[in-house]
């Protein structure tokens, strides 16, 4: 069953999602409508526009809004994260370390944020050096703080081996990190060339990209709204198991819950979603 005072969270990610791919896919089918227009800020030789050419037109307002919605309802993503991992709705942080990783990956997404919307309002027909430079802090910001988000699950994953949650979104945070690092730095060297084009195309890739990134924090999220109790059943099956191959003789009755034979006292369950 789904517990709705938690099914707000995942709607945070899908929302950031949306408004990003609605609002590059307005910006695409105006230009295109537009019967494709060299904007001034492009090249002599550039076919394709960037992202930015059309976003310091008159669809200004859209890029500066989409932006904004998008990187701060993925900031509230990452701070649902850590809240619900601090209350154990998700897997709990173990030590320092994964809440280290989970606060350095927070700041750096913050300062993703910054570039993204201040690029969009230092245009590149206006501010060029400004605009490059917030892109720039745009790009790193999000995929360092992606780098650490995957130290904190792997260091998760240690402890919570038979949550599929927590190893499928590792795998997927790996995978744009990877992609997005090649692609970025064949961006920055089409783009400061003589080959804007490619570069042009390759930054409409990276940013669709971006969204399947965002994507990942709903698999993040999903698994907080779950009942409780099943998942905590599923999960206490696990911990027996274990304890049973040990010989320390627990006990569980399917029918009644959980009996700590020998002890006296009923083992609490884990409280953990992520499965």
């Amino acid at each position: 069953m789904v517990n709705l005072k938690y099914a707000l969270f995942w709607i945070l990610p899908l929302i950031s999602a949306s408004t990003w791919l609605a609002m590059l896919l307005a910006m695409f089918i105006v230009w295109e409508l537009q019967g494709s227009p060299h904007y001034v800020s492009m090249e002599p030789n550039q076919r394709i526009a960037y992202i930015s050419d059309i976003g310091a037109q008159e669809l200004q307002p859209l890029f500066i809004a989409g932006a904004s919605v998008t990187t701060i309802f993925l900031d509230l993503s990452f701070a649902a994260e850590r809240w619900l991992r601090h209350t154990g709705r998700l897997a709990k942080n173990m030590g320092n370390a994964e809440k280290g990783l989970s606060a350095l990956s927070i700041f750096f997404a913050v300062g993703g944020t910054c570039g993204l919307i201040l690029l969009s309002i230092f245009d590149t027909v206006s501010h060029s050096k400004l605009h490059n430079g917030f892109l720039l802090l745009f790009i790193a910001g999000y995929i360092i703080s992606a780098i650490f988000i995957c130290a904190e699950y792997q260091r998760l994953g240690v402890h919570f081996r038979q949550h599929r949650v927590l190893r499928a979104s590792f795998w997927m945070k790996l995978f744009f990190i990877i992609v997005e690092v090649l692609l970025a730095a064949v961006f920055i060297g089409t783009s400061f060339t003589s080959h804007r084009s490619i570069g042009a195309v390759l930054e409409w890739i990276i940013a669709l990209i971006f969204t399947f990134y965002v994507l990942t924090f709903f698999v993040d999220l999903l698994p907080a709204s779950r009942n409780h109790q099943s998942t905590a059943n599923i999960e206490m099956g696990h911990v027996n198991a274990a304890t049973a191959e040990h010989g320390n003789g627990i006990a569980v009755n399917a029918g009644h819950g959980y009996d700590g034979a020998g002890s006296g006292q009923q083992p609490k369950p884990p409280t953990a979603q992520n499965y």
